[in-house]
Formats: structure tokens, sequence, C-alpha cells
């Protein structure tokens, strides 16, 4: 009980210190994935699916930037140089379709506009947040200049796997339980990609096999930026956004079942969504 008082306390003095002062802030986070698919052995070899493992995990490897303030963030994709083609990838180039997302959110009115390139079109997606059932734990860790405190939350969710045994993707559901870890210290209820609700900042979220960690804060930069609502591309919910992009998938799916080649190349695209 006074543990929990103490905790209270810091949270209200650390807020009304923070808003008192119109505070802005950024965070970047690195994300990584591990990413497994299955090969049919009599036609890929031990090697060549290696090389594929391999690049797919460097391809989940990427950085954003959160900017933020009291009731607004806007979180986006840091561009980073693609590694050249090598013979050590023994022919195979990997694709990763998607990630130029650029993501406000307004915590006050529960509201998120996603800007999305998709099938060389722009849509802008405008909805609602969707709540999550965070689960508050009394258990902690620092992680970097912060103490962090887990919050749990779990959902049944639909997982998409490639087989390429039979050449198609399988749809499933399964239970997915997301853990994050949050300071009271920057009391703004948002974190990367689509998580948030937490009574502070999430500086690191682990979800099945891919974890966002936070690596560095800048809390009221002197260069001040602006929070501008992204405005390019066809307005949709994300329920229509979700059937335009199912029916674009069986469509790709459909040409290309079993891949085709460049120059000799193997092609293997994968579309990721995020959060």
């Amino acid at each position: 009980m006074k543990t929990l008082i103490i905790y209270v306390l810091i949270s209200i003095f650390s807020t009304q210190l923070f808003f008192s002062q119109n505070f802005q802030g950024i965070a970047v986070y690195k994300t990584k994935r591990q990413v497994q698919i299955k090969m049919d052995s009599s036609k890929v070899d031990n090697e060549m699916n290696k090389s594929i493992q391999e690049q797919l995990n460097r391809q989940f490897q990427k950085d954003y930037t959160l900017k933020f303030d009291g009731k607004e963030s806007i979180y986006t994709e840091n561009e980073k140089l693609e590694a050249p083609s090598t013979q050590a990838n023994k022919g195979i180039q990997i694709k990763i379709l998607g990630g130029n997302d650029i993501v406000y959110r307004n915590i006050s009115d529960k509201t998120f506009v996603n800007q999305k390139e998709f099938m060389g079109k722009f849509f802008l997606i405008k909805d609602s947040l969707k709540s999550m059932d965070w689960k508050l734990e009394s258990e902690t860790k620092q992680i970097g200049n912060y103490v962090a405190y887990k919050a749990t939350f779990t959902r049944d969710v639909k997982v998409k796997e490639f087989n390429s045994l039979d050449d198609e993707i399988i749809e499933t559901t399964k239970q997915r339980t997301t853990t994050a870890w949050y300071t009271p210290e920057i009391p703004v209820s948002i974190g990367p990609a689509g998580y948030w609700g937490l009574p502070g900042l999430i500086l690191e979220v682990q979800e099945d096999k891919q974890v966002f960690l936070c690596t560095e804060i800048i809390l009221n930069p002197s260069e001040k930026f602006r929070i501008e609502v992204p405005s390019k591309g066809k307005v949709v919910s994300q329920e229509e956004f979700n059937a335009i992009q199912q029916e674009k998938k069986e469509e790709w799916i459909e040409r290309n079942t079993g891949g085709r080649t460049k120059g000799g190349n193997k092609i293997i695209s994968i579309k990721t969504s995020g959060k």
C-alpha cells in the first residue's frame, strides 16, 4: 500500500510538472522480429534456407521515431540504405512490402490517422483507437535512465503463415499475450506502433516474436517541432482498408504462387502492416 501511494504521488507530480511546461518529447525505438518460413527441403537446400531466414530477420530490424506532446503523437520509420546483394545471398532477394506509414494519434479524442502506401496507392486510414485491456503489474526493471513498470494484455489474433510446401498462406486464430514496460516518469499514454493506454510512455514491447525497445529519449528538445496530421491519400476506415488489403493479397497470391524470377533471382515478397 505504501509503495502504491508513493507511485501515485510521483505520477501526479510528474504529470503536473510536464503539462505545466507544455512539453514535447522524442523517443527512438529499435525493433526486431524473428521470422520463419517453412521451405520444401526437396527444392531449397539448407544454405539457401539459412540465407532466406537471415535476410528476413535483417529486413525486420528497423528504427522508428515517435514525436509526442501531452495530447498528440506522430510515429514514422527512419530511412536506411538497403544492403547490396551479395553471393552469400544465394540468388535470393527478400522484399518487405510496406513500412512507409505515418501514424498520427490523438489521445484526447482517441482517434488515429494512418497514411499508408499500398500497391502504389496512398490511403488515409481514419478511425478510433482500439482500447487495450492492460493488466498493471508490480514488477519493475530499469530501462536506460527510467524505472519501467510491467503491464500485459491478452487477446485473440489472426495469424497468417506462408507454407512453401503447399504454396499457400494459412490463417489461424491464436491467443497472444503482449508484455509492455512503461515509465510514469514520462506521463504520456503513448508508445511505439499501435500501443497506447498506459499511465506513462511505453519503453518496451514484447509480442510473439517481435520486440520494440526504446533506445533514446529527448525531452523538451531545443528545436521545437509541429505535429501535423497526415493528409495524403483516399480516406477509408480501418475495416474498409483491411478489406481492400485482403482482396489485393489474394490477387497477388494467385498471380505469384510459386514465385517468379528476375535475372535468375527468386523474389520472395512479404507484406507487413504493423500494429
